[in-house]
Parts: structure tokens; sequence; C-alpha cells
């Protein structure tokens, strides 16, 4: 959808589009949604420092500033000796949520404003440089999310029960949890700069129209991720000790059809244990579990605050019974035990061994499983004068390994089945019709879980999910295969060489490293010991060359015998070279170097 979408009344909240004024010593915005703007937001390009300003400076000869349109301001994060400002240069408006527009950001900028870096130590220039191109990977940032008007970190129901407090600020409404630039705004927030102050959220947003007989059915789905415990798929695993897990991620599926409104939650997250998988350059990294005698405690604090903010929860385990995953799941098995009650439950689905690679219909026997959950606990449903009819009082918490591929498949599956008994409440369909009958929404349903399940899956994994054909189109297919073992090989290419580096990014973003407390000490960017020397080109280059020339010296061997001692040495080279790489492969990997997660 094109970006058509513009409001201009006098009592909007946030600025939507403001002039950018970069002069040689400060920034300054210009709303521009009103005619005239009573004052403008100036920053300093020296040090970050904010003011509000009545007008605007005189340009002429000696100060002729670049102007161009921004669409808001996402934060601003000190390191060293500098501040860096994001703002948004270009949006997508893709749809609505319960009416209000809702935007995708396209491309954002970081402003530098680091003047006074000229007047630091050779050190701090250094460290502050280092910082500063972490800073720059976010602007690759995939799936970032607003609106001017209404708070996407809020769920239907309980943008319902705010009632009057929804005239607070939208960032005072937000939940902290899914407020992707929460840390970036508390300069902003210093300074009481509530017009510019618009959350962000990180997800995805998928939405679909159809008709059935006289009436249109508006379908929209959207997933919000949580920061509390972000990163990348394999630097990030499990809990915390606080109970915040894993890419946790809170889905919600908006039907709109008949003046109704029916919502439906569901939330995805890791293995709720103190456990990691370090990447290693084998294939499959073994499951460490850490401080097992906690991981009882941080698994009651998980689902005590899950209880707290979806009253009831049904826990669904799709990981294997046997093998790492088995000995992984057997833990989380035993701590539910402990926990499990009238309002928690616990359910355990070996995804691969009922569902093996291509019978994914047999889902069906994990929803007749929890069909009694789903019914007791229901959906949020508003009428037609938007009362409510009734709420959702239980949510389903599923999770695999990576909670992307199996999990996806599982979550489409309810979400399918929540569907139609919503459209049955609401009397489009008859008590026997279902979503397989009806091939266009059938389709357009199912791309939609698709591509919700891709952008979940490249935010944490870095590619497309897999089982995605499934989803997508209801069975599996030869390209699909053949694109998840592309997609496997991708994924351990960036678990092992490029995720360090990403993860430190959003540590460096989510304020899980702060810089003020490491002033004054090495870099920690800089690998130590053995790991300064450790290169995966030069170690790999030597396994080759080692080889190569090998295959030269048996060839020459036939004309000269001594070149069967060369042929020995350079296969003697290459098999040490291979069996250091085995024997030190973290030492190889990209690891993050800033925030190590406290257990």
């Amino acid at each position: 959808m094109m970006d058509g979408t513009e409001n201009g009344n006098s009592d909007k909240k946030l600025y939507a589009r403001m002039r950018l004024w970069e002069f040689a010593d400060k920034y300054i915005f210009e709303p521009i949604d009103n005619a005239i703007a009573d004052s403008y937001l100036s920053i300093s390009r020296a040090d970050g420092s904010m003011a509000l300003i009545g007008e605007l400076p005189q340009c002429g000869q000696m100060q002729s500033p670049k102007v161009r349109l921004v669409f808001g301001v996402i934060g601003m994060l000190r390191l060293i000796a500098g501040a860096y400002l994001f703002v948004i240069t270009s949006r997508e408006c893709v749809g609505t949520y319960l009416g209000h527009p809702i935007y995708k950001v396209s491309t954002l900028e970081i402003l530098p404003c680091n003047m006074s870096v000229d007047s630091s130590s050779v050190e701090q220039k250094k460290m502050e440089a280092e910082f500063s191109t972490l800073l720059y990977a976010a602007e690759k940032t995939h799936g970032l999310y607003f609106s001017y008007e209404v708070n996407l970190t809020l769920c239907a129901q309980r943008l319902h029960e705010l009632g009057g407090e929804s005239k607070l600020p939208l960032w005072r409404q937000a939940d902290p949890r899914f407020l992707w630039n929460g840390y970036m705004l508390e300069a902003l927030i210093d300074n009481n700069l509530d017009p510019y102050l618009l959350p962000v959220m990180q997800g995805s947003y998928q939405h679909f129209e159809a008709a059935l007989g006289t009436n249109i059915i508006d379908v929209s789905l959207i997933a919000r991720r949580c920061t509390r415990r972000t990163g990348t798929r394999m630097w990030r695993r499990g809990a915390d000790l606080e109970g915040y897990v894993a890419n946790f991620v809170e889905t919600e599926q908006i039907l709109q059809a008949n003046g109704f409104t029916a919502s439906f939650l569901q939330v995805r997250g890791s293995i709720p244990l103190l456990w990691e998988q370090i990447v290693d350059l084998t294939y499959k990294p073994s499951f460490q579990i850490v401080q097992p005698d906690e991981g009882p405690r941080v698994a009651r604090r998980h689902f005590m605050d899950l209880v707290k903010r979806y009253n009831s929860v049904i826990a669904v385990n799709l990981v294997n019974k046997h093998g790492g995953e088995g000995r992984l799941s057997e833990r989380f098995a035993q701590a539910m035990e402990t926990i499990s009650n009238d309002i928690i439950r616990y359910v355990h689905f070996d995804f691969h061994a009922i569902c093996g690679h291509i019978h994914f219909e047999r889902l069906s026997l994990l929803y007749d499983e929890i069909e009694d959950f789903l019914k007791k606990n229901s959906y949020f449903l508003l009428d037609v004068d938007c009362e409510k009819v009734q709420e959702q009082t239980g949510v389903v918490r599923t999770n695999c390994i990576d909670c992307l591929d199996r999990t996806n498949v599982t979550q489409s599956m309810i979400g399918g089945k929540m569907l139609e008994s919503q459209l049955k409440q609401i009397g489009i369909f008859g008590d026997d019709d279902a979503l397989s009958a009806y091939s266009v929404i059938d389709t357009c349903f199912k791309k939609m879980w698709a591509n919700h399940g891709d952008d979940i899956s490249i935010q944490y994994s870095g590619t497309s999910a897999l089982k995605g054909d499934f989803v997508r189109f209801g069975k599996r297919t030869i390209e699909g295969i053949v694109r998840d073992g592309i997609n496997s090989l991708v994924r351990y290419y960036l678990n092992n060489f490029a995720d360090g580096i990403k993860q430190d990014a959003t540590d460096l973003l989510q304020g899980h490293y702060i810089l003020s407390t490491s002033r004054g000490l090495a870099s920690p960017s800089q690998p130590v010991g053995l790991e300064a020397f450790a290169s995966m080109r030069v170690a790999s280059g030597m396994v080759l060359a080692g080889v190569m020339f090998a295959m030269l010296s048996v060839r020459q061997a036939q004309y000269d015998r001594r070149h069967l001692l060369y042929t020995l040495f350079w296969l003697s080279l290459s098999v040490g070279a291979a069996s250091v790489i085995k024997a030190y492969g973290r030492m190889f990997t990209n690891k993050p170097r800033l925030f190590r997660s406290r257990h």
C-alpha cells in the first residue's frame, strides 16, 4: 500500500512529518503537520543536548543548511564521547490497526552528534569508532512498525481496558516488553518532548481482505517481539534468572467483519530454563543446561509473569523426546510438575515423531488435546456497538527449540481453528463450515501466516522460516524442502561467523550494555589471548593448501620418491589445521563481546 495516509488535524498528539534542518552546529526539527509551529526541537551536533526554540535561525550565504523530510525521531544513544540520533527517513503505510494507520520503517538514519570526539584521547576515539560501527548495524534492523494514533504494543483487549487512560501519550501507554526503542527514548523523555516520543515495535504485520457473499472479512496478524532477552538465535537461548526468555513473541490475530471485532492472542518463547547452545563450528552444537538447580525457580517466575498478564496458560512443548532435545525437554517437564495447577497446564507433543517432515495434518491430534482450553478461555470480542461481548482469559504458549519453524506451523493451525470459531459466532460461517471450503480465504490466511513466520525467523535466525511451504500451501513440496536445506546452511554460516556482531549491536541499542560503566577500560570488542590469533580464513586456507600441495606431490612421486615425504608433510599440515579447528571451534566463531548473559 502506498504511503498516502496523512492527517493534518490540530489535535494530533505526535508529529508525523517534520523538516530536518541540518546546520553546521545543530539539527532542528520543524513540525509541519500544522500550518504554524510554535516551537522547534534543536539538537546540538557537538554533544546531543536538546532544547525547544521559538524560531528558526536565519539562513544566508554563511549558513545554508541541508533541508529534508523525516517522519519521526526514534531516539538517541550516547556512547563514550558522542551521541547518535535515530530518525525515520522513509516509511510505508502497510495497513490499519483497529482503524488507525500502521507504518513500517522503510529506512532509518543515524545522525551523529559527536563533534566533541575531536578533543578526546586517542583511546577514546578508537573505542568510539568501534562502538559507533555497531550502531550503524541498526540501520538494517528488520520489521520496525509504528503508529502516530494507536499503541501497537497493546493488544485490542488491553486497549479496550485502558478506557480514559487512552488519552495519555502513546509512550506512557506502551507495554515496555514490546517497546523496541524504549532505551533510546529516555533522552527525549528527560527533556519532556512528548510530541516527538514515537513508540516503535519490532515484529510483523500481515493483513488480507476477502469477500464472502455480501460480507467483507478483514483479518490482520500482528507479532510483537519482546526486548527483555532479545538477540540472535544461538547467542540468546533459554531464559535469564528473572524468567525472561529468548525469542518471546506475542501474536495477535484480529478479525473485523459485520461490525464485530475479534482478537485472539498466542505467545511463543524459548524453553524457560537456564540453557545455552554455544556455536563451535559443528552443525548442531550440544545443549548445555546451566545452573540446573535454578531451573524450577526460573520457570516459575516465567509462568507467574504469564499468568499475571494473560490469566490461564497452557504450555505446548514441541521438541523431541530423544537426544539433546529430549534431555532439555525432560528438564522442562520436571520443572512444570512443580508449577502445573488449575491455571497452568503442560502438554508435550513430539512434533517430529508424530508429524515427521511431511504429515503436518497430524497436528489435529494436538488440537484435540487442547481444544477444551481454547473453548474455555475463548477470545476477545466486541459487538457492533463496540461493547465487550467476551474476553480472552487464557493463552497458548508454544515452543520448540528455536520457537520458529515447528512453532509457526502449530500456531497457524490454532489460529485457523479460532478464526473458524469467530466466523461462526458472528454468523458468517455455518456450523459445519471450514476455512478449507473457501479457497480464496484459505489461501490468503495461509500466506499471511507464512509471511508472519518468515518475518520472525529473519529477525531471530537471519533466514526465512523452515517448513514455510506447508504453512503457505498446506502441503510439503520438493521446492520447499530444498529451500529449507539452503536456509539451514545459511543459518549455520550466520550463527558461526556473523551473529556475534549483530548481538553486540542489539545489546547496545536495547541498553543491555551501557557504556558509562566501561569508561577507562580496554575495548571489549577486541579478542584477547589465543583468540586474537584465531582466524577461520587462515586456518581454512591452511587445510585447503595442504590438500592441494599433497595432491601435487603425489603426482610428482612417480618421478621422484622424495615427493612422498612432501605429500606426508602437506597432509600432516592439513590434518593438523583441521584438528585445531575442530578442537578449538569456539575460538574461530564470531562471538558477542559486550554483554554476557548473567548465567
